[in-house]
């Protein structure tokens, strides 16, 4: 069987839990050398132990600040020496706030902005110039359902995942004279520790997805195989699009009486 990202190096944001670790661990899986980028040192270095006990130097964690330009400096430099110039990027990193708009403070509201859009910003003007000169690559930047409509209590995470959007557009007709595609994938409700709903059972998560086409959460590998094939030649006339994996959330509102 080919391996869908052969020879590919990719850096992956977010990268200790739920989405990004199953993604690192697909990519690897399917042939890719993985940057895997977060804060959480135990989780991150955990995932890039276990990824290499099957696929020996495959994957590198990277504790890095992914707001700050000097982080990706670190991720640039890490992946650089290791592997070499990184043709994928997955901005995946991300944080919820719940808040109302009234009740959030500034630096709650640039905190949310920050890890969910300036990093996608940072991440892409960090890589470009190397997959430019290095025959292009693709990057993926992750958005949200609140990306497309607001949602009481979400002002800051809404706000940043319409720019995600944006974002990703406009860095699409932008890079794609030089061989760069840019896309979004945007998941729905994703059964992961930045989901979890403190005091939910399974049923109040039953009741408040089941109305919903597929009635259900998604689980992190679901996502993970769309980002294969966007970090994949796979989609190789792809890009500016947002890539759904909402389970139906956004095709209307939840049957009556769910």
């Amino acid at each position: 069987m080919t391996e869908r990202l052969a020879g590919k190096i990719a850096i992956i944001t977010g990268a200790a839990r739920g989405m990004g670790a199953a993604s690192a661990e697909l990519f690897a899986r399917e042939g890719a050398r993985v940057v895997l980028v977060d804060k959480r040192d135990d989780l991150g270095g955990a995932v890039a132990e276990g990824i290499n006990n099957h696929w020996a130097g495959a994957a590198v964690y990277v504790n890095a600040d992914v707001t700050e330009p000097d982080g990706w400096t670190s991720i640039i430099d890490t992946t650089i020496d290791r592997y070499g110039p990184p043709q994928v990027l997955l901005n995946n990193a991300g944080i919820i706030r719940v808040q109302p708009l009234l009740e959030t403070d500034l630096e709650t509201f640039h905190k949310v902005i920050d890890t969910n859009l300036t990093s996608c910003f940072l991440g892409m003007r960090a890589v470009v110039p190397l997959m430019r000169v290095n025959g292009g690559g693709s990057i993926i930047n992750v958005a949200s359902p609140q990306g497309y409509e607001g949602r009481g209590n979400f002002g800051a995470y809404t706000a940043s995942k319409f720019g995600v959007r944006g974002l990703t557009r406009t860095a699409s007709i932008e890079f794609g004279p030089m061989g760069v595609r840019v896309n979004c994938v945007v998941p729905g409700p994703i059964r992961t520790a930045m989901t979890e709903r403190k005091g939910w059972t399974e049923d109040d998560y039953a009741k408040a997805y089941g109305g919903y086409p597929l009635g259900r959460r998604g689980e992190p590998h679901e996502v993970a195989a769309v980002n294969l094939f966007l970090a994949s030649d796979d989609s190789s006339f792809c890009t500016g699009a947002d890539f759904i994996a909402d389970g139906g959330v956004l095709a209307g509102k939840p049957r009556e009486g769910a």
